[in-house]
């Protein structure tokens, strides 16, 4: 029963931590490629708040879950679908941890500009194309890590 337990939050924060993500990066995208700057203010306001809220507290649950799952399911962490799972889990926070300072950036970017009735300076979109840029390969490493999690491959 308690493995049925932290499977259950396991599974509810890699909804929430991958749902949230995607959900965030595809509201913030579109906001900017509409280029209404108050749309972007107000966007990227709520990325930032949702990333705290969701993504940052999933992103601890996830690996304290996970690796208490595989002690009392007695699955060896030398196994390969794990460690997998835990380099790629890596390489998205290394991507996500530059992304949470960009998209601040963004969002005070964007909310000076709303607020001074002006354009998003060059700034703006140099730091944007390097949120979408670290966005994909965190995108994909997550798409991976739910494949290792679900086939658990030798």
């Amino acid at each position: 029963m308690e493995y049925l337990g932290i499977k259950w939050l396991h599974i509810l924060s890699s909804t929430l931590l991958f749902g949230t993500g995607l959900g965030s990066a595809w509201y913030m995208f579109f906001a900017n490629v509409s280029k209404d700057v108050r749309a972007i203010a107000v966007v990227s306001k709520y990325v930032v708040i949702a990333d705290w809220l969701f993504t940052a507290t999933t992103a601890v649950i996830q690996p304290a879950t996970g690796f208490y799952m595989a002690h009392l399911a007695g699955y060896p962490l030398t196994s390969h679908w794990i460690m997998w799972s835990v380099i790629l889990y890596v390489v998205a926070g290394a991507c996500w941890l530059p992304v949470v300072w960009i998209q601040i950036r963004l969002r005070d970017l964007a909310a000076a500009a709303a607020r001074d009735n002006t354009a998003l300076p060059p700034q703006y979109w140099t730091l944007f194309k390097t949120w979408v840029a670290l966005g994909i390969p965190a995108f994909i490493a997550f798409v991976c890590i739910f494949w290792f999690m679900v086939a658990k491959p030798v």
